[in-house]
C-alpha cells in the first residue's frame, strides 16, 4: 500500500506553537508514521511514481503546500491548497481544544468526554474537507486526512 514514510512542518516564520499544541502535533506525526495511506492519482495521462513519500508541509503566501518526493528525495508533485476552506472548521478545533484542555484540568470526565466527542466530530469535518480539497491530487483514508488536518491546524495556529 502506498504510503507517507517521511513528514516534516515548515513552522518557520510561526509563532511556537503551545505545550499542548506541540503534544498534538507529535502525536498526530507519530500515528501518521505509523499507519496511513497517501496514493498518487495519474496526472496529465502519466502514472506517478509510487509510494512511499516524504510529505513537506507548510504554508506559503496565504496557501497550505503538499510537497511530496519519493523515499530517495526524488521531488513528484506539489499541491497548493487555498486556506479558505479549512478556516472555519480550523478555528471551531482551536476553540473546543482550548475547552477541553481546560475541562481536563478540572471537571469530572463524563463532562470531559462530551468535549471530546465534540471535538471529533470537527476533526472529522476537518479531515472530510481535506479529503475534498485533495480529490483527484492524493488519495487518502479517514485516518490519514484525520492526522493530516491536526498538522494543518498547527500551520494554521501561526498563521
Amino acid at each position: 500500500m502506498t504510503r507517507i514514510c517521511h513528514i516534516s512542518i515548515d513552522d518557520s516564520g510561526l509563532p511556537p506553537p503551545t505545550p499542548e499544541i506541540e503534544q498534538e502535533r507529535r502525536v498526530a506525526i507519530f500515528d501518521l508514521l505509523e499507519e496511513n495511506r497517501f496514493a498518487l492519482p495519474p496526472r496529465d495521462g502519466r502514472e506517478m511514481p509510487p509510494g512511499p513519500y516524504r510529505l513537506a508541509l507548510s504554508i506559503r503566501d496565504g496557501r497550505l503546500v503538499f510537497d511530496i518526493a519519493t523515499e530517495a528525495q526524488e521531488k513528484v508533485a506539489a499541491f497548493h491548497l487555498s486556506l479558505g476552506p479549512f478556516r472555519q472548521v480550523v478555528k471551531d478545533y482551536f476553540q473546543i481544544c482550548e475547552s477541553y484542555f481546560e475541562a481536563v484540568k478540572r471537571l469530572p470526565p463524563s463532562q470531559i468526554e462530551a468535549i471530546d466527542m465534540a471535538r471529533r466530530g470537527i476533526h472529522n469535518e476537518g479531515a472530510r474537507v481535506l479529503q475534498e480539497r485533495l480529490a483527484g491530487k492524493a488519495e487518502v483514508d479517514t485516518d490519514t486526512a484525520r492526522r493530516l488536518f491536526t498538522l494543518i491546524c498547527v500551520l494554521h495556529w501561526g498563521g
